[in-house]
């Protein structure tokens, strides 16, 4: 008769639960990269760029004051 040795009780790793986190987790991270994008672009200030010609004695200025 042969006795085998009693092993621990560890949890078995839900794999399919781990799996679905792991998705979720990637998914929530490319959303905020592309809100963060939208935001970005939605609140920068594309009028405030150099024009040709805006040289002034102390150099270059900004195409509106605000800026």
């Amino acid at each position: 008769m042969t006795v085998t040795p009693a092993k621990p009780d560890r949890p078995k790793a839900d794999w399919r639960l781990i799996s679905l986190l792991l998705v979720a987790g990637v998914i929530a991270v490319v959303v905020a990269a592309n809100a963060h994008l939208v935001w970005v672009a939605v609140t920068s200030q594309p009028d405030c760029t150099v024009q040709a010609g805006a040289m002034t004695e102390g150099g270059l200025q900004p195409a509106r004051r605000a800026c």
